[in-house]
């Protein structure tokens, strides 16, 4: 049975829902760990650390494409909410346009800057030309990178979840499958990830933006339109926690390098960079249920349907605390295993990658309620409050926490940091969620 954004939601059809995005989520994070895992294994650690350094910066760019995805949802589904449909498709086609412009834009000037960026994050010598070498080829993908997360979250708008999920299966299993021939067949290294990796990019774009330019039966496809200057202004103010989350990931990527350069050199940057593969994996999970989660909120919201508001952040608030807690386990008890997968050649490093990840693990427990809490105030369209959460979490406690911690902990320190900088987070969104709950009426 078709599952439509006015339906009243158990737990079960929460899940149901959600449960597209969850997998979707799950396995973006799967095929953007196998880059490093064919690199690390075919082309050696300073290729690998090297995919890790620049990394930041070229996530910067798929910041545009959460900021409009998720702000533009939750207009979009508003204006559905509303019984607008005509308008919600002429903001979602003006918003498709405005990715791709946006995303020329910035690739042509991340090329521009490419080589003194990576200087600026430390790289040297080897390591330095193997980022040039990445980005160069990464970089011009960047429009299909941006409108592929766009459509991550329009999808689920659409009530075509499912269309999102293959859409990332096809590109994933391509960039699986390029992986294995480029890097470890044709031996061509970084450069054969690297050219993997947009050529997935490319396909996980084309496939949806075929979808809405034809006739469809879900709720959303492209129009002509009207530029609707307040409409962009609208989802990118609504949107900017998502961009500042993400953005902020980046640049904080970039403090823990240069901190793990202080304390540990090349290795240290080695063992973070496979923390932060696998802690894709295990954030996939919150961050495909809130993408699932943040139309139904944004549908009501606009209907004014406040008991179901209600029933949607209790459900929400139960299913992220048991996640947490098996997440938290899992990951644990799992660290030298995952770990093995990516540097089981070098034992110093494996024993500093696993005991990084352990005291890593303990955000799990925490940030799954600052993803949700940050996401929500997105779908009620309060922009402020979300971004708030997300500067303070991903943004302000992280910096201080990586500046400090390792001054008394040394490199346990860097690792601790995310812990310290989630808990603070977490105590901000509760005293939100209990601020605003009479004005948005969830509680």
């Amino acid at each position: 049975m078709k599952i439509q954004l006015s339906d009243h939601f158990t737990f079960g059809k929460l899940l149901r829902f959600s449960m597209p995005s969850i997998i979707m989520m799950i396995f973006t994070s799967i095929y953007g760990v196998v880059d490093g895992i064919f690199v690390s294994n075919y082309a050696g650690k300073t290729p690998f650390a090297a995919i890790n350094l620049i990394m930041p910066y070229i996530m910067v760019l798929g910041t545009v494409g959460f900021m409009i995805g998720t702000g533009g949802t939750a207009l979009v589904s508003k204006t559905l909410g509303m019984g607008d449909k005509k308008q919600a498709n002429e903001i979602f086609t003006m918003l498709t346009v405005a990715c791709v412009i946006g995303g020329v834009v910035l690739t042509a000037l991340s090329l521009v800057f490419l080589r003194p960026a990576a200087r600026l994050l430390g790289a040297e010598g080897e390591i330095l030309e193997n980022c040039v070498l990445y980005g160069m080829i990464v970089l011009p993908a960047s429009t299909a990178y941006i409108l592929q997360y766009a459509f991550q979250s329009f999808c689920v708008t659409a009530e075509k979840a499912n269309l999102s999920l293959v859409m990332t299966v096809i590109s994933g299993c391509c960039n699986i499958l390029l992986d294995w021939l480029f890097v470890a067949v044709f031996r061509w290294g970084l450069a054969g990830a690297a050219v993997a990796t947009s050529i997935s990019q490319i396909i996980g774009a084309v496939i949806p933006l075929i979808y809405f330019a034809r006739p469809n039966k879900s709720l959303l496809r492209f129009c002509k339109f009207r530029f609707n200057g307040k409409a962009l202004w609208r989802t990118c103010t609504n949107g900017s926690s998502e961009l500042m989350s993400n953005l902020s990931m980046s640049l904080v990527g970039m403090l823990y390098n240069l901190q793990l350069i202080h304390y540990a050199g090349e290795d240290g940057i080695a063992a973070y960079g496979v923390i932060m593969y696998v802690n894709l994996f295990f954030l996939a999970i919150f961050i495909g249920f809130v993408i699932g989660a943040a139309p139904l909120i944004g549908y009501n919201h606009g209907a004014d349907n406040r008991e179901e508001l209600k029933n949607l952040f209790r459900k929400s608030l139960w299913i992220i605390g048991v996640t947490a807690l098996i997440m938290t386990g899992l990951a644990i008890f799992l660290a030298k295993p995952l770990a093995a997968i990516f540097v089981s050649y070098d034992k110093a490093l494996m024993d500093m990658t696993v005991r990084g990840f352990i005291i890593y693990s303990l955000s799990f427990l925490l940030c799954g309620f600052n993803i949700f809490g940050s996401s929500m105030f997105t779908a009620l369209n309060n922009g402020l409050i979300s971004a708030a959460i997300s500067f303070m979490r991903t943004l302000v406690c992280q910096i201080a926490a990586v500046l400090i911690l390792p001054a008394f902990w040394g490199l346990d320190g860097i690792w601790f940091s995310i812990v310290a900088a989630e808990l603070v987070a977490l105590i901000l969104t509760v005293i939100c969620f209990a601020a605003f709950r009479k004005r948005h009426h969830y509680a």
